[in-house]
């Protein structure tokens, strides 16, 4: 029975954890934390106004997304025909 628990355990442990990953078209990720909710990142919202209105109230903050897809500027400069 000992030899049971042993390798029961040693299969959970060695099981491979799942990171926290980021939705990159989100460009603003919801960081809620406290004892109630859990500790989490949502990366839901496209922008600060909506991620704050779901932060009201809650042990939450808004972040940006590190790995937002954001659109490349346009180069500033003469052109040559």
């Amino acid at each position: 029975m000992l030899k049971l628990v042993l390798a029961l355990a040693v299969l959970v442990i060695s099981a491979p954890a799942r990171a926290q990953t980021y939705a990159p078209g989100a460009p603003v990720c919801l960081h809620v934390f406290g004892e109630l909710e859990g500790e989490r990142i949502d990366c839901i919202f496209a922008s600060f106004a909506q991620c704050q209105a779901a932060a009201s109230g809650r042990p939450a903050t808004c972040v940006m997304n590190p790995y937002a897809a954001q659109a490349q500027p346009a180069r500033a400069g003469r052109r040559v025909r």
